[in-house]
This record gives structure tokens, sequence and C-alpha cells, in this order.
């Protein structure tokens, strides 16, 4: 097993995916270099976690051809420029999300996949965890049956202090509002488990703080396997809560309502009867412990790049949730269902901010 030299490229969020993703895992990783443009961050983080390799100059980082791994925790505003000219440079690449702010984007990148050495894997830590990853199981085991209804919610609470930062709340730099930086996490655990969505109408609104993008929005989802799912996520909650309750012919799962971990256990699972409980018994009954978030996302990784296993998130993940983006702000636009998969067709294909006519 060989251990993956990274550099993590922003020192905010990176700072989780040291904590989380790396130091779990000292066999796999090696966090070789941070950089970041903010020397008092830098130098802080750095510090505390004893790596000595410091610069604030990305191309630097390019350059260096002992780093393996791009971990790119930047703004969103940048995600695009910053993956295509890492995969260029022959790296592998993982990106916060969102991976960009387009379906336009989110092709050319998958175009230039085609022919990087490199792999690069988008962030969704949220699909792991003992409960995400126990219900998963029972669906694909085919167990839970004939999907009924759904309904997802993030809850959460953003008041004006955490837009002070320069960069927040503004198209140009976070690419959207609760949508793309909130609620894409617990919708992508709604694909992951029910898969695709078939036609979206939706509304956005900004109605908690003085910020240019979305911080309320719900819609109505008909799945491609014939469920309904409702979505609704408001930046105004005393109460922080991310909940998913799906409901099945034989199960219904419910996470739990932790909002920034949301596939931990407890979940529960109630099954219609008797025979179900033993049939799911049976395929979980021998369930190791799963470690949530960036730990298992990040060594999932690693045995990928090892040969040993899927890549746990690919770009057609990030385009799957970021079509369903695409789809809410066209159908708030226009006022009409909008059916999927959403093409360069759409006046929102290229900029989420395109009238809709």
């Amino acid at each position: 097993m060989s251990i993956k030299r990274v550099a993590i490229i922003g020192c905010g969020i990176g700072r989780s995916h040291i904590v989380e993703g790396y130091l779990p895992h000292p066999d796999k990783f090696e966090v070789a270099v941070l950089c970041d443009l903010n020397e008092a961050r830098l130098a802080e983080v750095a510090d505390e976690f004893g790596i000595i390799g410091r610069t604030t100059s990305f191309a630097e980082v390019l350059a260096d051809d002992s780093i393996d791994i791009v971990d790119i925790c930047t703004p969103p505003g940048i995600h695009l420029e910053q993956v295509v000219a890492a995969l260029q440079a022959g790296k592998h690449v993982i990106c916060e999300k969102p991976l960009t702010g387009s379906l336009s984007g989110v092709d050319e990148i998958m175009r230039v996949e085609k022919t990087a050495r490199g792999v690069l894997m988008p962030i969704f830590q949220y699909r792991y965890g003992d409960g995400v990853e126990k219900a998963k199981r029972i669906i694909e085991a085919g167990i839970a049956g004939k999907p009924y209804v759904g309904s997802v919610e993030t809850f959460w609470l953003r008041t004006p202090a955490y837009y002070a930062v320069p960069w927040r709340g503004k198209w140009a730099t976070e690419l959207g509002g609760v949508l793309v930086t909130h609620a894409l996490h617990l919708h992508d655990m709604l694909l992951h488990l029910m898969g695709p969505a078939k036609r979206v109408f939706g509304r956005v609104a900004t109605r908690v703080n003085d910020i240019e993008v979305e911080d309320c929005a719900s819609a109505s989802l008909q799945m491609e396997n014939g469920a309904f799912v409702s979505l609704s996520c408001t930046l105004g909650s005393q109460q922080e809560i991310s909940r998913l309750r799906l409901h099945f012919e034989n199960v219904t799962f419910e996470s739990n309502h932790e909002a920034y971990s949301p596939g931990k256990d407890p979940w529960t699972i109630l099954a219609a009867n008797d025979e179900v409980q033993r049939r799911i018994d049976a395929v979980i009954g021998d369930w190791q412990p799963v470690a949530p978030r960036f730990t298992t996302q990040m060594a999932h990784f690693h045995a990928h790049l090892e040969g040993k296993g899927p890549l746990p998130v690919s770009t057609e993940d990030a385009r799957r949730a970021l079509e369903l983006v695409t789809a809410i702000y066209q159908s708030s636009d226009s006022g009409q269902d909008i059916a999927l998969p959403v093409g360069p067709d759409s006046p929102k294909y290229a900029d989420w901010r395109a009238r809709t006519r």
C-alpha cells in the first residue's frame, strides 16, 4: 500500500479534511503541503498539524512532482479553473462541493477527465455512516420494494455574521445559495438512495438574509422510479436539522436529524412485517461500524487509487446533483415543470442567473 502525498488548497474546510479525512489514515495519506492566500491562517493550521510544506502559490503546488493529490477547498467561484488546472497537471483531484457553478462547467470538467492521468473525486461526505449505508444495502438487496414517497428537509441557520465573509452570498463567488452550498449534501443522499429525478417543480426565494442568492427553497420531484419526493430548505431555522424520510413498499427509512452528519446512526428502519425484518437482519446482521463523513470517503478514494474498489463519488454524481439545482432554478424562474435530463438547450445550462423565456 502506497502513502499518497496530499496538498490541501484552502485551510477553511481544508482543516476538516485533515482532521476527519487524513489523520485517521496515516498509512494511506501524508498531508505534505498547505496552500492558502491568508498567510496567518496558513501558518496557524500548518503549525497545528506540524505540516512543513506551506505556500500561497497554487501554481507552485501543481509544479511539485512529489504531490499525488490536490485537495481543493477554496471558495466555489474558482473550483472550475483549479480542478481543470490540477487535472491537466496530472494530479489526482479532490474537490469540495459545489464542483462548479453550472452544468456547462461540469461538462467541461468531464471532457478534461477523458484525457487526464489523474482521477477526480467530488466531495459528498454525507453518504457515509452506519445509517445511510445500511439503508443503501437494504435497498440494493431488493428488500425495500416499490418506492412510494419521500421528504428531505435542510433546516439550517445562517445569520448576517456568516455572510460577513466577502465571498459568501454572492452569485459570482458562492455560485448559489441554500440549494448549492447547504442542501446539496442531503439532496445527493436522496439521489444516492432513490435514484435520479425525472421531473421537477420548484420555487426559490431570498427571505432570511440580505444577500444575492436564495436562502429558502421548496421543490416537488417525480423520480424515475415513479416515487414522489418533496424538498424543503431554509437558512432561517432556529433548530438546525437535516432529515431524510423515505417510504417504500416494505420499509420506511428515517435519518437521524443531526444537521451536519445525517448519515450516522441512529436511523429508524421500520419493516412492514416480521418476514421483511428477517430479511433485513440477514443482510445487515453482520454489520461492521463505518466511520462517518470524510473518514470513510477518503479511505474509499485511496482504495480506488490502489485498484481495490470503485471511485466512491464521480463527476457524474456531482452532475446529477447540480442538474437538480439547475432544474429547480429553471422551474422557479419559469413557473413550469422541468423534465430531466437538463442539457445545453436549457437557458440555465451555462448560467443559473440567465433568465428563462
